[in-house]
């Protein structure tokens, strides 16, 4: 098959005029990439990309991520030029208030974008993330005589993000994992925003990409026939590698005064956008498309359409012929999620664990209920305790794996858990230690950005860790965590606490949950009823002591501390009453009514307990409450002995209470 050069080079001049037009117009944004990269971007949306714009969502598309997200027009444009619902309009609001061009791509915002990619280099982690789930679609929903799933995955990346370390590590991965059905193009510019490539990097890509296991190709960026004879070769090969082709191109293209310079990467060619525009052959009319290229991405649609018509017919022979298949998919698809915690056994009333451990017992019930969860861990299962038990590993010969085994790549693991949610088919979850957590908190922060419901499972999570000390002590993090807009943090009490737990994070569709679980054993708080601890979660709260006289002084905790203020309570009279808070952010979405009856307002004695800083907790107590907290780092030792040293304990709370008159 041959290239309609004419076509794509007129595609490529309209796209460049496009994305000059918008950065123009809104006085903001980067041309550098989308004028660099126009060749490639008429070859993908063009010639070589297996899409549908009908249907944007379509479960069998090549899946394209821009992991350079700062060169949003350039997707903007070809999303246009190819028939998907962003209108000439909408090109011209990029970058305005409430508009579907935001200066970065943001799923859900936008027809045709898959991933949200601002920091660099998340892009290529969610692509690896994208890579892994198709796998295992592949293995769960391929069958012998119907082939529903065999898209790849295509990632478009920066000198800037193959800086960025997130992309080192989800590299390394992926070619451990031989994921062949992933591309990954790198625009390789040798330009960054301050400076010349040479400032800041002198290595050899190509060979580090080798090294790791990748197939590398090397071409000419902007020759339309190199880039798509590579790109047929990387999608048609079975190497069992990854492909990373090394495209060299020269930044702003299109624009003289300031191409092959790192004054090109933003704006700063705005002014000399006029000449430009002549220069390129473009009218003076703005978001000017040529009839040539309407014309001829009408008929490359059609050539869609007759593609994804044909596997219409397979995908529909497969449903007739595999009716549990086709259930679980469609209810995958859909978010359907059944009562977890119904099949969930009720603990010893006698248990005395840790919260992880309870919490991997829990996740045994749950992933029976849930076939399509998954599990990973950063090299941390033996201690994280999240291993699905007879779920085998993923790896190269096991497609069909529930276990993931990230290595010592916690923001790689973080960004890939986003690929697989952004795929929308498997429950994503993986583990570390919480302390861990800040070298995944990029992540962590766009999954809640993009709404996705990945589940975290971080333990360890306070002094309880002991003689690791202060290294491995997270005083700060759960507070810190709170302050992510849409991520819930749920810090159960015990054994119960953690089957709710579990239950409310895996329910979750609006947005990731993360569990901090605790390492030292905590008894089961069998005081509380069952049901009480189970459903309070989630609530976020509620009353785990209630008052037997005229309420006077209220405890609130979270995690292993509740303990702590039960004991207190029975030592500071029958006016007490006793809030668990294992969830800040579940009990904010509660109603007026019922944050007024678990903590009234006209009750101002309040005592908070919890083995970390004291911040979040003023929202609870007020000014004329007292916080029983650490705000400082922690210490090594015996767990129970960091917890007396920095007063963490009933006699620190019953003080506290009295403190208040």
């Amino acid at each position: 098959m041959s290239l309609d050069l004419h076509s794509l080079e007129m595609a490529a001049r309209d796209a460049r005029g496009l994305a000059m037009d918008a950065v123009t117009v809104c006085k903001s944004g980067h041309l550098g990439l989308p004028l660099g990269t126009a060749e490639i971007g008429a070859v993908l949306f063009g010639n070589a990309l297996s899409i549908y714009p009908e249907d944007p969502k379509w479960i069998n598309r090549d899946r394209f991520l821009l992991s350079a997200g700062h060169g949003s027009m350039f997707l903007y444009a070809w999303l246009h030029l190819s028939g998907f619902a962003i209108s000439l309009e909408d090109l011209k609001k990029f970058r305005s208030l409430h508009s579907i061009t935001p200066g970065h791509p943001e799923f859900h915002e936008t027809p045709g974008v898959e991933a949200t990619t601002g920091p660099l280099g998340q892009g290529v982690a969610n692509a690896v993330g994208y890579a892994i789930s198709a796998k295992m679609a592949e293995a769960r929903f391929n069958t012998p005589e119907h082939c529903i799933f065999d898209h790849h995955v295509v990632a478009l990346a920066g000198d800037g993000c193959m800086q960025e370390g997130i992309a080192q590590e989800a590299s390394a991965l992926a070619a451990h994992l031989g994921l062949d059905n992933l591309i990954l193009i790198y625009d390789a510019n040798n330009v960054t925003l301050d400076a010349m490539g040479p400032v800041t990097q002198s290595e050899d890509t190509g060979a580090r990409y080798r090294a790791l296991g990748w197939e590398v190709y090397e071409i000419d960026g902007q020759n339309f026939q190199e880039f798509w004879a590579v790109f047929n070769k990387a999608k048609a090969s079975k190497s069992g590698k990854p492909h990373f082709i090394i495209a060299k191109t020269l930044i702003g293209k299109g624009i003289p005064e300031v191409s092959g310079t790192n004054r090109a990467h933003g704006e700063a060619g705005v002014k000399f956008t006029l000449e430009a525009r002549k220069g390129l052959g473009l009218p003076e009319q703005a978001f000017y498309v040529s009839p040539e290229t309407r014309k001829y991405f009408a008929g490359h649609k059609e050539k869609l359409r007759r593609n994804y018509e044909e596997w219409k017919k397979i995908y529909e022979a497969w449903r007739s012929a595999n009716g549990d298949l086709a259930i679980l998919l469609d209810g995958a698809l859909k978010g359907e999620t059944p009562d977890l915690l119904a099949n969930v056994p009720v603990f010893d009333s006698s248990a005395t664990i840790a919260t992880r451990k309870a919490g991997g017992d829990v996740l045994q019930s749950i992933a029976k209920s849930l076939p399509l969860l998954i599990s990973g861990s950063a090299d941390l299962h033996g201690s994280t305790l999240n291993y699905i038990q007879g779920g085998g590993d993923f790896n190269r010969e096991n497609r069909a794996g529930r276990n993931l085994h990230f290595g010592i790549r916690e923001h790689a693991m973080c960004g890939i858990l986003n690929g697989i949610a952004y795929e929308g088919i498997f429950h994503a979850s993986g583990a570390t230690f919480l302390v861990f957590s800040d070298y995944g908190r990029p992540a962590i922060r766009l999954a809640a950005l993009s709404h996705l419901p990945v589940v975290y499972i971080f333990t360890h999570d306070s002094i309880g860790v002991g003689e690791d000390g202060p290294t491995h002590e997270p005083v700060e993090t759960v507070s810190a965590l709170r302050c992510i807009p849409n991520l819930d943090v749920l810090r159960p009490a015990d054994p119960e606490e953690t089957a709710g737990a579990f239950a409310a994070a895996f329910s979750r569709k609006e947005g990731p949950t993360l569990l901090a679980l605790c390492r030292q054993n905590v008894p089961n708080l069998n005081e509380i009823l069952v049901k009480d601890r189970r459903e309070g979660v989630f609530l976020g709260a509620y009353i785990a002591k209630k008052e037997t006289a005229a309420l006077h002084l209220i405890l609130l905790a979270s995690g292993s501390e509740l303990q702590l203020a039960l004991q207190a309570a029975e030592r500071l009279g029958p006016g007490t009453r006793v809030v668990s808070i294992p969830c800040f952010e579940r009990f904010e979405r509660q109603s007026p009514e019922y944050h007024e009856k678990v903590l009234p307002k006209a009750v101002r004695r309040r005592v908070s307990i919890e083995a970390g800083v004291s911040d979040t907790w003023f929202r609870y107590i007020g000014l004329d409450g007292k916080a029983v907290a650490i705000n400082r780092f922690g210490l090594s030792a015996p767990g129970p002995k960091v917890f007396q040293e920095l007063g963490i304990t009933t006699e620190a709370v019953v003080e506290a209470a009295k403190s208040l008159g």
